[in-house]
């Protein structure tokens, strides 16, 4: 139960990791102020970081990872896109990357309960992933 658990909250965290990442690539070219572009830069470095991790706990396990989900995935690109047509602000950079660190802290929060039989390690990462998404909606608030 608890290399299960492991592995299945290893997996969500990989996922979240590739679509945070993939938001914050989908929604740089149309920042303009040069302190938001740092701070989506800088929480990028931190995602990325955190990626060597899951991929090195999952190693250990011989599992390649997940990634995000189709649907959800292009429901992202789609609303993205659809946004950034009608304005491509700023505020709208931020309305979007916000919405993104909510649903995954809320979704991260739901698979550490979830995965209770998780070793340590992975929970870590979690909570680690949780925070990072946590600081970058904060920090990106006064683009709003």
């Amino acid at each position: 139960m608890i290399e299960s658990d492991t592995i299945k909250l290893l997996r969500e965290c990989d996922a979240g990791i590739k679509m945070g990442v993939t938001s914050i690539e989908d929604t740089e070219k149309y920042v303009k102020d040069a302190q938001l572009r740092k701070i989506l830069t800088e929480s990028k470095v931190d995602h990325r970081k955190l990626e060597g991790e899951v991929e090195s706990e999952l190693a250990r396990f011989h599992d390649n990872g997940k990634e995000p989900e189709i649907i959800a995935k292009g429901m992202s690109w789609m609303k993205t896109n659809v946004k950034l047509m009608v304005d491509n602000s700023d505020k709208t950079v931020a309305d979007l990357i916000t919405d993104g660190c909510n649903m995954g802290v809320k979704s991260l929060s739901k698979y550490l309960n979830e995965y209770v039989a998780a070793d340590e390690k992975s929970k870590d990462i979690a909570k680690n992933l949780i925070t990072i998404e946590e600081r970058l909606a904060i920090d990106i608030r006064r683009y709003l």
